[in-house]
């Protein structure tokens, strides 16, 4: 009960931090920042994801969005930023499919 709490703690918290940071509008990666967030919550939701797996990506989905916060923090994201972001969420990703798909662990 407790982890689910901050599961839910994690995901208010994801959709809630790009709203109050938008000073420049980065919608492809604010468009998968969410997609991923989804695919985390579907993994926890069919029982793929385990709540620890589940807050330890949410955990690397935060880093992701301080990242960006970070970037746009003087008002404009560089190209070199934008690609820094994005590798990084291609990491994220991955440790995501990895985990939705390893084996199951027993109850």
């Amino acid at each position: 009960m407790k982890t689910a709490k901050i599961v839910a703690a994690a995901v208010i918290a994801a959709f809630t931090l790009p709203a109050f940071a938008q000073v420049q509008s980065t919608p492809r990666i604010d468009k998968r920042q969410a997609e991923q967030e989804q695919r985390i919550q579907q993994g926890v939701k069919s029982g793929q994801l385990t709540p620890k797996e589940a807050a330890r990506l949410e955990k690397g989905q935060d880093r992701i969005q301080k990242k960006e916060n970070k970037a746009m923090a003087d008002g404009k994201v560089t190209p070199k930023e934008r690609a820094k972001i994005e590798k990084a969420q291609n990491r994220e990703s991955r440790k995501i499919a990895r985990e939705k798909h390893d084996r199951p662990v027993a109850k």
